[in-house]
């Protein structure tokens, strides 16, 4: 009996990654498809298939239809080449064409058997160069996903960010093959610690003892880059920061913790005091490099405002 799209969904939503790699086989050529009606042939649309790929791994857990796997998987892949245009419009899908185009590439199923789907990706994510791994996590972990804000984000032109995407999603592909064997570390156990240390952090700054946490996990010389570009060495300025926006009346709430070997993010949101309520900005990350368990460098990024609204004329 022929397994089927829902047989694979359900499994790789427990965690078989060999499951999920069939259904991105399977499901390549309609992906394809779209991304050339959009994009048409070119490099550019291999690379919105392969962001889609990584896309569903953070993803398939929130289908909650198997059976729609298909026409969600060609979503993703739209979505991803509607960020690369910025244009809603896109040329209609040729389901013939989805029919007859091959995968050049080997059902990962056969390679990447039996693995925790969480942590096959993290694994694969750590064995990248720190440059790329943050890029990949930025895109597809965080809620800064547009390549100018990303851009803004690290200090480098668009252009960088996205050569370095496309680097680091073909090396996350050998990465994944390479790492396929080896011994993988607790993606979640080391994501609810460092999610305890932020909430630790964050509780400390309005109880009076920021300074001590800092000091137990961040290094005296750290060195940060704020939004408006100025860079410091140590703590100083984070402290004076923290103690201006509590008396103003900011306070900040946590909403997603997203961490590698290396690399801590945490997503926050910015919450106004009610007399002011455009203070500060909606949100920030708050971009962690770490070395021994200690904040080496740290740069705070903040959400964008959103457009005021245009009124209507009566």
């Amino acid at each position: 009996m022929a397994i089927t799209d829902t047989d694979l969904v359900r499994a790789a939503q427990a965690g078989d990654v060999s499951s999920l790699g069939s259904l991105l086989t399977r499901h390549r050529p309609g992906q394809l498809a779209v991304a050339y009606s959009i994009l048409g042939y070119g490099p550019d649309a291999e690379d919105a298939v392969q962001e889609a790929a990584v896309t569903a791994l953070r993803r398939i857990g929130d289908l909650r239809d198997p059976e729609a796997v298909g026409p969600w998987l060609r979503m993703v892949v739209r979505n991803a080449c509607r960020m690369r245009l910025r244009a809603p419009e896109t040329a209609p899908l040729d389901d013939s064409l989805a029919q007859r185009l091959p995968s050049s590439e080997p059902d990962p199923a056969a390679l990447l058997d039996q693995h925790a789907a969480r942590d096959w990706v993290w694994h694969a994510l750590d064995d990248l160069s720190p440059s790329l791994r943050l890029v990949v996590m930025l895109r597809h972990f965080t809620g800064i996903t547009a390549y100018a804000d990303i851009a803004a984000a690290l200090g480098v032109p668009v252009g960088t960010v996205r050569s370095r995407l496309s680097e680091a999603r073909r090396k996350l592909a050998a990465a994944l093959l390479a790492t396929a064997d080896a011994a993988h570390d607790d993606a979640a156990a080391l994501t609810a610690a460092r999610r305890r240390v932020a909430e630790e952090t964050l509780a400390a700054s309005v109880h009076g003892d920021f300074e001590s946490v800092l000091a137990a996990h961040w290094s005296p010389t750290v060195e940060s880059v704020w939004p408006q570009g100025n860079r410091t060495t140590g703590c100083d300025t984070l402290l004076r920061g923290m103690e201006r926006d509590l008396t103003a009346g900011v306070r900040q709430r946590l909403t997603n913790v997203v961490a590698s070997r290396d690399l801590t993010l945490w997503e926050v949101d910015l919450l106004s005091p009610p007399d002011d309520p455009e203070h500060c900005p909606p949100g920030a990350v708050w971009v962690q490099h770490l070395a021994g368990d200690r904040v080496q460098r740290f740069r705070l990024v903040h959400a964008r405002r959103p457009a005021p609204a245009i009124a209507l004329a009566a």
